[in-house]
């Protein structure tokens, strides 16, 4: 299985609905890197269209994964090689398949269900454990994924909910991943 990981900019939603570019935030980077480090998770894609917010991206890994940081907390340059800057979502396909989109198996998350079909965390355990393309995991920052990213998807994998409601449902995107990525990949389904 081969499990790749995109940290969506745009398109993604503001809160009144409109597509929009969101800006990168450290915490995020650092954040879902030691996540999929530690899930074993191939590669974790930043996708920004905007120059300037790609080289902010790039100076964080390269400090990290290169520079000073590195030689002070190695396990950080360990979980930021991980990180790959790029600047569309064809860009990630392409990376993950000579054959482009049709090549990789897309998997949106979202915090509702927008009335859209959605999976299981069980039965997406199960589609990851026989996924005979590269998978990726679309994660989007603003208030969502824009719903042309959604459409494309081959796969919607249902809202993570509290058990008990408490009305409010506003996880951090790099929360969301830890979540994620502890229902497919963590042990603690298995016994």
């Amino acid at each position: 299985m081969r499990l790749a990981l995109a940290l969506v900019h745009h398109p993604v939603l503001d809160r009144s609905g409109e597509t929009v570019t969101t800006a990168i935030t450290n915490l995020d980077l650092h954040d879902m890197a030691r996540s999929a480090r530690t899930y074993g998770v191939e590669r974790l894609f930043v996708v920004h269209p905007v120059a300037a917010q790609r080289a902010l991206a790039e100076r964080i890994r390269e400090h990290w994964v290169l520079g000073s940081g590195k030689r002070r907390i190695p396990d950080r340059a360990v979980a930021l090689d991980v990180l790959t800057v790029v600047s569309s979502l064809d860009d990630v396909y392409g990376a993950l398949s000579s054959a482009g989109r049709t090549g990789v198996e897309v998997w949106t998350t979202a915090a509702a269900s927008r009335g859209l079909q959605v999976t299981s965390y069980a039965a997406t355990r199960a589609r990851l454990a026989q996924a005979s393309r590269p998978v990726l995991i679309l994660f989007g920052t603003g208030w969502g994924l824009a719903p042309e990213v959604i459409d494309d998807a081959d796969l919607r994998i249902e809202p993570i909910r509290a058990a008990a409601s408490t009305g409010y449902n506003h996880l951090s995107v790099r929360a969301a991943c830890a979540i994620t990525l502890d229902r497919l990949l963590g042990d603690w389904h298995a016994g």
